[in-house]
C-alpha cells in the first residue's frame, strides 16, 4: 500500500506492512540492547502487541517513520516469519509537532516499577505458580533477574518495607539474603537503618553479611583457592551461594581448615624432599609473622651468591637499558630474571641438610615458603659442619650493672651516628645505593635512613581508562624474610646491579613518593616534564561520565561539538537516559568512527584529545 494515502494531519490508526516502517530520526532511543530486544520479541510473540506504535508520515514519502515504539519495531523485525506480525497497527500523523510530542512523551512518561514493588509482584506471581521463564518474558527481563528478585521476595516484610521507604538500598536488601535467622536479620536491619539515618559510617553490604553469617567462608578465600571447592564438598562440606555476589559460601569452616592443614603439610613435605631440605613446617596464616620467627628462635643460612661472566654483565646492562625505556619484551624480561637468579645464587646441599622451610599460603592462594631456617636442636651440628657461624651471644648467669647510664649510652649512640654520617659524606655513591636499597623494600621492615616511605595514592577507585608506566606498578622482588634477612649480603648483591640500574631503581621509587602540595611548585614540575594527564587517563562512562549529573553531560556534549542548544543532535542527546548519555560521551572520546559520524572537525578533535574536567588541568 501507499502509506501516504488517506492519511490526514489528524492522528489515525492504520494497518501498515512491516516493510513500510522504519525508526524515525526523532525517535529518542538510539542505544539498543540486542538481548533486551530479543526478550521483547519473545514477549510480543506470546502475548501479542499490546500497545500500538506511533508513526510520522512526511509529505512525499511512502514509508512511515516510528517515533514512539522503536524497541517494539526492532522486536517485530525478529518475528517476520509469523504472519500475525507482518501487518502492524500504527497510530499515524502527518503533523511534525504531534510526532515530536509523541516521541518525547512516551519516553518521559515511562516509569519502571520501584524495586520493592517489583520484588513483591514477582513473589506473588511465583506463589500463583507462574513459571520464571513466563515472568521473564512478560516483563522483558532475564530469568537471572527474576531469580534474584524472587530471592529478595522471601525476605521479611520489615526489610522490604525499609527498601520501599528508601531507608535501605537495594544492595543492603540483597545482603540480607545470605542469612536464615529472621530475628537476627531484623536486629541487623535496625543497625543498618540507624547508620543510614546518621548519614555516616553506613553499614556496608559486606558488614551486613558478616553480621548475619559470621562463620561462613567465601569461595574466594585463599584457603578455598588452595584446597579446591570440589575437595571440600567431597569431604562433606556444605555449600550455599550468595546469589547477588555470585560467590560460593562454605558453611563448614572446620572441614575446610582440616583439609587446608593436611594439604599444606603434604605440600611442605613434598617440597622439602624435592629440594633436599631436612624438614618442613607449616604456617596457617597468610604470612610468616615476626612472632613465629621469634618463638622458633631459628638460625639462618643464606644463598651462596653467584657471579656473572663479563659477557653476562654486559648483557644485563643492555637489558636494563631496554627496561628503562619500556622496550623490554617478555623474552628479554625472562633473560633478565635468569641473570638476577645467578647473582642471587642458591643454597648448597650441606646447608639444606641442616636446615628447613616453613610453608604457607599467601593471600592469593599461592603456596609460598621461608627457607634456610635452622632449628635450635640442629644448631650445634650445623655449626660443626660449618654451614652456620657459632652464636656470638653466649648466655651468662649474671650481668654486671653497666657504669654507663642509659642517657649517656643514648648520647654516645648519637656520636656514633654522627661519625658514620660524616664518613658517608665522602662517598655519595654508597649513600645513594643504600637509599635505593631501602626505598625499593629490600630491607624489609628495617631502614638505613630516617625517611618514612608513605603510601602516596595514585590509583583511582575506577581504573577504567587509566594506565601508568609499569615502573610505577611493578613491585621489586622482596626479601624472603623481611625480619631476619642478612642485610650485608643482600646489599652487596644489590650493588652488583651497577650504578645505572641502581639509579633507575632510585628514580623509580623516588618518583613513586611524589606528592607535591604546593600549587606553584607543582605547576613548575608539570611545565618542566611536559605533563599530559590524558596520556594516562581517558574519561569513560565508568570513571567519569556516569558519576556526574545529566545536565552537565548535555553541556559537555553541546560544548565539545560546538552545537547550538536547539540542534537536533543536542535535542536527541537530551532525551537519552543518563546511562545512555554517558555511553555516548565515552564513544565520542574513545571511538574515531563515532567522531567521524558526528562530523567532528580537526579543531574539535584536538579539544577532545586534551579535554580534562575542572580541577585536573
Amino acid at each position: 500500500m501507499n502509506a501516504q494515502a488517506n492519511i490526514t494531519a489528524a492522528p489515525v490508526v492504520q494497518n501498515i506492512e512491516f516493510s513500510n516502517l522504519y525508526v524515525d530520526d526523532i525517535n529518542p532511543r538510539t542505544v539498543v540492547d540486542d538481548e533486551a530486544i530479543a526478550r521483547l520479541a519473545d514477549n510480543i510473540k506470546k502475548v501479542g502487541l499490546i500497545q500500538n506504535l506511533a508513526g510520522y508520515c512526511q509529505d512525499g514519502r511512502d514509508r512511515v517513520g516510528i517515533v514512539a515504539g522503536g524497541r517494539r519495531l526492532r522486536a517485530l523485525a525478529l518475528l517476520q516469519d509469523d504472519p500475525r506480525f507482518q501487518i502492524i497497527p500504527v497510530k499515524v500523523t502527518t503533523d511534525p509537532d504531534i510526532a515530536q510530542q509523541w516521541a518525547s512523551s512516551e519516553n518521559a512518561q515511562r516509569v519502571d516499577l520501584a524495586p520493592a514493588e517489583e520484588i513483591r509482584h514477582y513473589g506473588k506471581l511465583a506463589e500463583d505458580k507462574v513459571e520464571v521463564s513466563d515472568i521473564a518474558v512478560a516483563y522483558g527481563v532475564t530469568e537471572k533477574h527474576v531469580y534474584r528478585r524472587l530471592a529478595l521476595s522471601n525476605l521479611p516484610d520489615a526489610i522490604l518495607d525499609a527498601l520501599q521507604n528508601e531507608e535501605i538500598s537495594l544492595g543492603h536488601a540483597a545482603a540480607f539474603t545470605v542469612g536464615n535467622d529472621e530475628a537476627l536479620a531484623l536486629e541487623v536491619l535496625e543497625q543498618v537503618k540507624d547508620s543510614v539515618a546518621r548519614g555516616y559510617s553506613v553499614m556496608s553490604e559486606y558488614h551486613i553479611k558478616q553480621a548475619l553469617r559470621p562463620d561462613v567462608v567465601k569461595g574466594s578465600d585463599r584457603r578455598v583457592n588452595f584446597v579446591g571447592l570440589e575437595a571440600y564438598k567431597d569431604a562433606g562440606g556444605q555449600v550455599g551461594h550468595d546469589l547477588f555476589d555470585e560467590d560460593a559460601l562454605l558453611d563448614n569452616p572446620e572441614i575446610l581448615d582440616e583439609l587446608f592443614a593436611a594439604k599444606l603439610a603434604l605440600a611442605g613435605e613434598e617440597r622439602a624432599k624435592a629440594e633436599g631440605w631436612k624438614w618442613s613446617e607449616i604456617c596457617l596464616d597468610s604470612y610468616i609473622s615476626y612472632d613465629v620467627m621469634q618463638e622458633g628462635n631459628f638460625g639462618r643460612v643464606y644463598r651462596i651468591e653467584g657471579e656473572w661472566t663479563e659477557d653476562q654483565a654486559t648483557r644485563y646492562d643492555e637489558l636494563a637499558e631496554l627496561a628503562e625505556g619500556d622496550a623490554l619484551d617478555d623474552a628479554g624480561r625472562d633473560e633478565m630474571d635468569a641473570l638476577d637468579a645467578i647473582i642471587e645464587g642458591d643454597y648448597s646441599a650441606d646447608q639444606k641438610a641442616h636446615a628447613g622451610l616453613i610453608i604457607y599460603v599467601g593471600r592469593n592462594g599461592e603456596v609460598e615458603a621461608t627457607t634456610g631456617l635452622i632449628r635450635q636442636e640442629d644448631r650445634a651440628a650445623a655449626e660443626e659442619a660449618g654451614v652456620i657461624e657459632p652464636s656470638k651471644h653466649k648466655p651468662v648467669e649474671k650481668v654486671a650493672k653497666s657504669p654507663i647510664s642509659d642517657k649517656l649510652r643514648m648520647n654516645l649512640g648519637r656520636v656514633s651516628t654522627g661519625a658514620r654520617q660524616d664518613a658517608l659524606l665522602d662517598d655519595p655513591q654508597l649513600a645513594l645505593h643504600l637509599f635505593a636499597f631501602q626505598l625499593c623494600g629490600k630491607m624489609g621492615y628495617r631502614s638505613a635512613f630516617g625517611f618514612r616511605k608513605d603510601e602516596v595514592p595514585n590509583m583511582p577507585e575506577t581504573e577504567t581508562g587509566y594506565e601508568l608506566d609499569k615502573r610505577l606498578t611493578t613491585p621489586e622482588k622482596q626479601p624472603e624474610d623481611p625480619f631476619n634477612s642478612d642485610l650485608v649480603k643482600e646489599f652487596q648483591t644489590f650493588r652488583r646491579r651497577g650504578d645505572k640500574k641502581i639509579m633507575e631503581v632510585l628514580n623509580r621509587f623516588l618518583v613513586s613518593q611524589l606528592s607535591v602540595g604546593d600549587e606553584d611548585l607543582g605547576a613548575f614540575i608539570d611545565k618542566a616534564t611536559k605533563r599530559n594527564t590524558r596520556d594516562n587517563w581517558t574519561p569513560t562512562a565508568e570513571n567519569f561520565f556516569g558519576k556526574v549529573g545529566g545536565p552537565y553531560l548535555v553541556f559537555l556534549w553541546t560544548d565539545l561539538l560546538g552545537l547550538a542548544a536547539d540542534h537536533p543532535t543536542v535535542t536527541s542527546f537530551e532525551k537519552l537516559k543518563k546511562g545512555e548519555k554517558a555511553d555516548k560521551l565515552e564513544s565520542l572520546f574513545a571511538d574515531a568512527d563515532t567522531r567521524k559520524a558526528l562530523g567532528v572537525t580537526e579543531t574539535q578533535e584536538a579539544r577532545i584529545a586534551t579535554w580534562l574536567p575542572e580541577g585536573m588541568v
